[in-house]
């Protein structure tokens, strides 16, 4: 299964997060992983520069500070974190990470626990969170997979944030909206991506698209 094998490999591949400034708007601060940082994408193909057109397109003061990092695995995300918030102080948080930790077999209570801390650590530092959730195939075993997909509701439900169950919803079984690695989601796929985000924020709209 082609959606298997981009999995597997999400966490070996590793590229430096896309530079950005403290923006004197208020900001959004994206915490991923490959799916969200444009592997081997052209750069401002991805569904996050996407993002950042669409709120352009609106009028809304609202600026994107993408710190993804291909293979980047939930304490990873967890170690960084505390600075991007106090450096970026951004108002919304979107959290995409966990795959890389299924993947290599981590224990999904630390998995849960890394991300139920980042999902705190933001709230506290004043931000609004969107949690997005990931899925693994079930030849991982049935247990296994259920367990990892219920963990993202878990989170969101005692944080009491909005949750995108499946990033890759409508792409996953698509062979080709992958490039030709059959690893990552190509640039047909990121408009695809962008859209089930941008659903994802519905609860965030009013304030993102608020003119200056």
């Amino acid at each position: 299964m082609k959606f298997c094998i981009a999995l597997i490999l999400l966490g070996l591949t590793l590229i430096s997060p896309t530079p950005a400034q403290t923006p004197s708007n208020p900001g959004i601060l994206v915490t991923g992983d490959s799916l969200s940082a444009e592997y081997g994408l052209a750069r401002g193909t991805g569904w996050v520069a996407l993002l950042a057109s669409r709120l352009k397109q609106e009028g809304s003061p609202w600026e994107i500070m993408n710190a993804s990092i291909s293979g980047e695995t939930s304490a990873g995300g967890l170690s960084r974190l505390p600075k991007l918030l106090s450096q970026k102080k951004p108002k919304l948080v979107i959290i995409e990470l966990g795959a890389n930790d299924a993947l290599r077999g981590l224990p999904l209570a630390e998995t849960e626990k890394n991300i139920r801390t980042m999902v705190e650590l933001s709230k506290k530092s004043g931000a609004e969170v969107l949690l997005i959730g990931m899925q693994i195939p079930p030849n991982y075993g049935q247990e296994y997979t259920r367990q990892f997909a219920a963990l993202f509701t878990a989170i969101a439900k005692s944080q009491r944030v909005p949750l995108l169950p499946f990033f890759l919803e409508g792409v996953a079984q698509r062979n080709e909206l992958f490039q030709v690695d059959r690893i990552h989601p190509n640039e047909a796929a990121q408009p695809i991506l962008f859209q089930n985000v941008w659903n994802a924020l519905a609860p965030f709209h009013a304030q993102l698209l608020k003119k200056n």
